[in-house]
């Protein structure tokens, strides 16, 4: 078991299931709706615990009922809520569409942000830590973590010096076409020296690694996709699981894309029993 610590954003998600796709001037019906945790932090942590991790999440919630909630969702997962805080006003919620081909689109109702970046994360004693979240005042604490963990971190932010890591990860719907092409100067300028490899996810084409002296790319398995909220955060938990079991990028890709792919499966996030079959 490791111990990893996933900076990002807690969320209620208000989930809307439509009876038929977006489109523009559209008067639609749906076929669903509930309730359910979300967001960057809480959608990777929940995966990694159900694999066996120790893992803290390290996110502002507010001092509203919401809040209370998160937190208790968090803890019935099995996940350490001791670096969560509480600030004043209202939690982070979204309301997500889901259409009937699995794809989502995800409104911010509100996001609750910290006034300073979380110092709570210096002398964390951690195997690793991932941070999905696009703040733009994280550099210093992720330099003093690459000095005893394995650090992921997701992009945006592209500015030199703002994500110190050994790893890059990021959507390519996310990313400039320029980026996406040829990746490694830029990613290298983001996260300093340490960097291995810069990791590109491309939905249901599967997922890419590059590094300065290779680039690996892996296709996705054909899944009928039921909901793809959290499928990208769902595949991090799997890179972060690989890394950790030290496979070579190739392989941890593999497991990447069969997390994610899985959740995209699956009506919100996978299961303890999905997981433990693709360890």
């Amino acid at each position: 078991m490791a111990r990893i610590a996933v900076v990002g954003s807690v969320a209620q998600d208000e989930v809307v299931t439509l009876a038929h796709p977006l489109r523009e001037g559209g008067h639609l019906e749906t076929t669903g709706r509930a309730r359910r945790l979300g967001g960057g932090a809480a959608n990777t942590a929940v995966p990694l615990r159900h694999a066996g991790h120790d893992v803290l999440v390290v996110s502002p919630v507010g001092t509203d009922d919401v809040g209370e909630w998160l937190i208790e969702q968090l803890r019935d997962a099995g996940v350490d809520t001791s670096a969560v805080v509480r600030v004043p006003g209202e939690s982070t919620r979204s309301l997500v569409l889901v259409d009937p081909e699995g794809e989502r689109t995800i409104v911010n109702l509100h996001r609750c942000r910290e006034q300073a970046p979380p110092a709570r994360l210096r002398g964390l004693e951690l195997d690793a830590l991932y941070v999905r979240s696009r703040e733009t005042d994280l550099a210093d604490v992720l330099a003093d973590a690459t000095r005893r963990a394995t650090v992921v971190a997701h992009v945006p932010p592209l500015s030199d010096g703002a994500r110190p890591a050994h790893v890059l990860l990021g959507s390519a719907a996310d990313l400039p076409e320029a980026f996406v092409a040829d990746p490694w100067d830029t990613a290298e300028a983001v996260a300093g020296p340490l960097l291995r490899y810069v990791v590109i996810t491309r939905g249901p084409h599967g997922a890419e690694a590059v590094s300065a002296e290779e680039r690996i790319a892996t296709p996705a398995p054909a899944v009928e996709a039921v909901d793809t909220t959290g499928a990208g955060d769902v595949f991090a938990a799997g890179l972060v699981h690989a890394l950790l079991l030290r496979r070579p990028m190739a392989q941890a890709l593999e497991t990447a894309v069969a997390w994610g792919s899985a959740a995209a499966a699956a009506a919100g996030l996978p299961g303890r029993e999905t997981i433990a079959r693709l360890l």
